[in-house]
């Protein structure tokens, strides 16, 4: 399960979404993830799986490499949709014991689902497609207008560079020590849930030793090489928006105008509903 984790990974190809300027990805990712949360009814979530799939495929990014990142939030998926099936009040469908099934909570346990797949997959696709020094030039370029108000943008934008960079590094790490402790004779599945917190210390305890000199080198390494935050750096290769950038604005300005407007209509449609203008 630890290499389904994609989030933080490069996938390397030719393709549109991998050519846009990394600050038309944020920007599109962070429109998506408002439209998820903000869409009501089948038409705009069928808007919201049509338009990622349209993206999906002309990346060029296998989508079962992307499935793969789901495997490790299925449980929380499951606790998630459970809570909210058993504690939302509502019409009842069925009742067992003290807990009540309601016709509220599976609807909202299935729309949250959706919401949280199409999360994933919408922001791993943002960091498979864009390297982390472009996530960092983006995130920086996008946020300077903060520097205003005195906030550290530079900063932030490594401090996030350096954690998506690290994520990989740990999930391997993580598995090279489990299978050492496995090999030794540690068992990770055995007992109930107190025991197999018990049994994670022989891996955690080495992953955290591990990360803290991982940490400790890279500052290291960063001040021989006179680094002292981002006053007065220059850039290699400075990010300047093409024709494409320009059309991947227009596309994703399309996409949200759409989704408002399904909102609207969806929310007319139950309003005239309750008042009893048309028929249930």
């Amino acid at each position: 399960m630890l290499r389904d984790i994609t989030l933080g990974q490069y996938y390397p190809a030719e393709s549109a979404i991998h050519r846009l300027d990394p600050r038309v990805k944020l920007f599109g990712t962070l429109i998506y993830i408002i439209s998820l949360f903000t869409a009501r009814g089948v038409p705009a979530f069928a808007l919201a799986v049509l338009f990622l799939a349209a993206v999906i495929r002309i990346s060029k990014v296998p989508f079962s490499y992307m499935v793969k990142g789901l495997k490790a939030i299925i449980l929380i998926m499951v606790f998630a949709a459970v809570f909210n099936v058993l504690l939302t009040p509502g019409q009842e469908l069925v009742s067992f014991w003290v807990f009540t099934i309601t016709y509220e909570g599976v609807k909202s346990a299935v729309m949250m689902m959706l919401r949280l797949v199409f999360l994933i997959i919408g922001t791993s696709l943002m960091t498979l497609t864009t390297t982390p020094n472009q996530l960092t030039d983006g995130l920086e370029k996008s946020l300077r207008p903060l520097q205003w108000i005195r906030v550290p943008v530079h900063e932030i934008a490594m401090m996030m560079s350096i954690a998506l960079r690290f994520i990989p590094i740990l999930v391997e790490e993580t598995d090279k020590i489990m299978k050492a402790q496995m090999a030794r004779g540690a068992n990770f599945e055995k007992g109930n849930l107190i025991q197999k917190a018990k049994n994670m210390i022989p891996l955690l305890v080495p992953l955290f030793v591990s990360a803290f000199r991982r940490a400790n080198d890279l500052a290291m390494a960063m001040e021989a090489r006179c680094y002292h935050g981002g006053q007065g750096r220059t850039k290699m290769k400075p990010l300047r928006y093409q024709k494409c950038d320009v059309i991947g604005y227009l596309v994703i300005a399309l996409y949200f105008a759409s989704m408002i407007a399904l909102r609207i209509l969806w929310t007319s449609v139950l309003a005239e509903r309750l008042a009893g203008v048309l028929p249930l």
